[in-house]
């Protein structure tokens, strides 16, 4: 089964689920309109696997889709926007 990001507006971060047990989270926060990327944690014992990858691009992408201009104040999220100049049109 692949994994689906969502947003978790109630909570104010992305989610990416990685089992029954474990999520990957992008938490942000809104500023005049931009999303504020601000931390990213995935449970330990998944990190190095590639699941803060997947969970980039899956919240890319739905920022893509919304037209949502971000700003990843996040390393990890910083770093992937730089690497992935397709999104530069949305970074504030």
């Amino acid at each position: 089964m692949p994994h689906r990001v969502l947003d978790n507006p109630q909570n104010c971060r992305f989610e990416l689920s990685i089992d029954a047990d474990a999520v990957a989270a992008a938490y942000y926060r809104k500023e005049a309109g931009v999303l504020v990327l601000i931390h990213t944690e995935v449970p330990f014992e998944y990190s190095g696997a590639g699941f803060a990858t997947k969970l980039a691009n899956g919240l890319f992408a739905i920022l893509r889709e919304r037209q949502q201009k971000v700003a990843p104040r996040c390393v990890f999220m910083a770093n992937y926007a730089v690497q992935h100049p397709e999104y530069s049109d949305l970074i504030c």
